[in-house]
């Protein structure tokens, strides 16, 4: 299955196994709890989605790469004890606490997250000594003498052995007592976490005419060469900075993070053509409304790659604007909620005093979520915006010593001034995006790239958001037509499907 699907079912396994019945207790017992276990190729983004699961199923998250421990971490350094049987003392050997159980009752305490997932990475790949530690940790879900606290979720990541010389295989008694998933690299699923993530749209357009190069490896008489989805995320964040910077991106840099040659050089020279269609096309002009026919009889001419690599640049630009619209949207709405607690209390207390307590609460809320890793990038940004926001808006009332009704019409006032600039934001990128259709339809007309330019927006989940919030009448004309010519594509191949059966 793809990562995607793999991430549903660790997701639905999740809230299964900590599903409790009206007595308290978990509806599937822990030792039926079997551990989920990831085999997939490396690099397809199998430890980024436990961040993910875990902030969305709102459970703590302890992780390891397993390789990196010894037997003494896993299982605890050894100690004598004198104990009595039958009446006579002996020395009997204990072990101290394992590093990785004692983390997660210290993932307990810093987050009060009494739940959570133990995530064990790369645990095939374990050293001879680590093995049966291993072994006894997917069957019995222990370290040593120390058993995995109730309500930790095991899921454990490792590699084929096509990819890793180190690789253990499991033996049917550890395989029976586990849920084994098999992932495999799929550029769909990936294109829709790419642009939700924010990857450059040279890497989506490049590989989308190439998608034979988003995920390789192979081994030659040098060794092995390959191109793996985090090594194109990463180039796409370098390639992003380099931009800012006005650092030129060469094959040489590539290769870096392609360690693929040919793959590494086609890229490079692709990347140069893409900077160069930025500037002859004038892409910002066209979202500005100002579509020559020059322009569209150009592209009219161009080869298809160069068509797909100017749509790329319009839908790189748009992402920008749906992207920006979705979040000032939510940080609006969220400030919004904090509004209408001051509007609440302001009768019963000051406005002043409203505002500095909520100012101290948000503010240890977003450090209690920082602790139990329940925020991403955006997230946490957002949050820091809104709490200067609020911080401003105490200020302000404190400096003007105003309260009541004239402290809570300052600082509407205040929250005015940005819903007005989120409504100056959505009509900015309804614009563009109108524009974007009039060159299309210029251009091409209801064609290939036409479904194309569609697809893409369909593909970009902030693209998705604005449109749902805010609505296109042109986009749901294409679309309509788009899903009109994948069903009547789809009866088309059923009948023929049909007639190969009768013959």
């Amino acid at each position: 299955m793809n990562i995607k699907r793999a991430k549903e079912e660790i997701e639905h396994s999740i809230h299964a196994y900590l599903s409790k019945n009206e007595y308290g207790e978990y509806r599937i017992p822990a030792i039926r709890q079997r551990p989920l276990l990831l085999i997939g190729p490396p690099g397809i983004g199998k430890t980024q989605i436990m961040e993910q699961v875990a902030r969305e199923c709102k459970v703590a998250l302890v992780s390891y790469t397993i390789t990196h421990h010894t037997r003494q971490s896993a299982v605890g350094l050894p100690f004598i004890r004198e104990k009595e049987f039958g009446g006579k003392t002996y020395s009997v050997t204990e072990y101290t606490m394992s590093e990785i159980i004692a983390s997660v009752y210290e993932k307990i305490e810093q987050t009060g997250l009494k739940e959570g997932i133990l995530f064990i990475d790369e645990i095939n790949c374990v050293s001879e000594t680590l093995a049966p530690t291993m072994l006894q940790f997917l069957q019995c879900k222990t370290f040593g003498n120390q058993k995995v606290p109730e309500g930790w979720v095991i899921v454990a990541a490792g590699n084929p052995p096509e990819y890793n010389r180190s690789v253990r295989e499991f033996d049917v008694v550890t395989l029976d007592r586990i849920k084994k998933i098999d992932v495999e690299a799929d550029f769909s699923v990936w294109k829709e976490y790419a642009y939700q993530a924010g990857v450059h749209q040279a890497v989506i357009s490049y590989l989308e005419l190439k998608k034979e190069n988003f995920y390789r490896v192979e081994t030659t008489v040098d060794g092995k060469m390959f191109a793996t989805a985090r090594g194109w995320e990463d180039l796409s964040q370098m390639i992003g900075v380099y931009e800012d910077l006005g650092l030129p991106m060469d094959r040489e840099v590539v290769y870096q993070y392609i360690q693929h040659w040919k793959i590494a050089k086609d890229f490079a020279n692709y990347l140069e053509l893409y900077y160069k269609y930025q500037k002859d096309y004038k892409v910002e002009e066209i979202l500005q409304g100002h579509i020559t026919e020059e322009a569209c009889d150009k592209i009219r001419r161009a080869a298809f790659d160069e068509k797909l690599s100017v749509i790329g640049l319009l839908i790189a630009r748009l992402h920008e604007y749906f992207r920006k619209s979705s979040e000032v949207d939510t940080l609006v709405t969220e400030l919004y909620e904090e509004m209408k607690q001051v509007k609440g209390r302001m009768e019963t207390e000051q406005v002043s005093s409203i505002l500095e307590d909520l100012c101290l609460q948000y503010e240890a809320e977003t450090e209690q979520l920082k602790k139990a890793e329940q925020l991403d990038k955006d997230s946490l940004h957002r949050r820091m915006q809104i709490q200067q926001r609020l911080e401003s808006y105490r200020d302000e009332v404190k400096t003007a010593h105003l309260d009541g009704k004239e402290a809570f019409a300052c600082i509407r006032e205040k929250f005015a001034a940005e819903t007005q600039q989120r409504e100056q934001i959505i009509d900015a990128t309804d614009q563009m995006l109108n524009y974007a259709f009039d060159f299309m339809e210029r251009t091409f007309g209801d064609s290939q790239e036409m479904v194309i330019f569609l697809t893409e927006l369909n593909t970009d989940y902030y693209a998705v958001w604005y449109v749902d919030q805010n609505g296109c009448d042109r986009y749901y004309q294409y679309n309509k037509s788009l899903l009109f010519s994948e069903r009547q594509k789809g009866i088309m191949q059923e009948l023929n499907e049909i007639e190969e059966m009768i013959e």
